[in-house]
């Protein structure tokens, strides 16, 4: 099957999408805000385990005060009718980071999330990425992120 947004299984969101390493595009006729918003809204009620688990020390302000979303789209792009987005597991607006939870997926598409990375840093945003395997210690990905906002 092919990655979707956040390299989640293709099941998860609507069929109309049209998969490519690099971005997603729905056709102009589907695409609205509303059809994004109800494809991050999907993925947020049916997060990997190890999206729950870095949720639970994102949420409610508990990282140094900071504002965490999940499952929050970018429109990077718009080529005649078809425009192309990035959905990001975590995004903080205030540093402008995204975090990504990378799973065994990740390990066959280095260089999809690589284009990933540099489009988000065309928009201005960094990009943190974690394997779910250094969820298994939690102060150290906590660490982790605090390292990289003092970068």
């Amino acid at each position: 099957q092919a990655p979707s947004a956040g390299g989640k299984e293709q099941g998860r969101v609507p069929e109309m999408l049209d998969y490519s390493p690099n971005y997603i595009s729905i056709p102009s006729m589907y695409i609205t805000w509303k059809s994004i918003t109800e494809i991050a809204r999907e993925l947020r009620s049916t997060p990997t385990s190890s999206e729950k688990k870095l949720w639970g020390v994102l949420r409610r302000r508990q990282l140094k005060g900071y504002k965490f979303l999940r499952q929050k789209p970018f429109v990077h792009e718009q080529i005649q009718n078809n425009r192309y987005f990035y959905i990001a597991d975590f995004y903080c607006a205030e540093l402008k980071l995204v975090i990504e939870v990378d799973g065994k997926v990740h390990e066959f598409q280095k260089a999809c999330d690589y284009q990933r990375d540099l489009v988000l840093n065309d928009l201005g945003l960094r990009v943190l990425r974690i394997k779910n395997e250094e969820l298994k210690d939690m102060d150290g990905v906590i660490s982790r992120i605090l390292v990289f906002l003092e970068e």
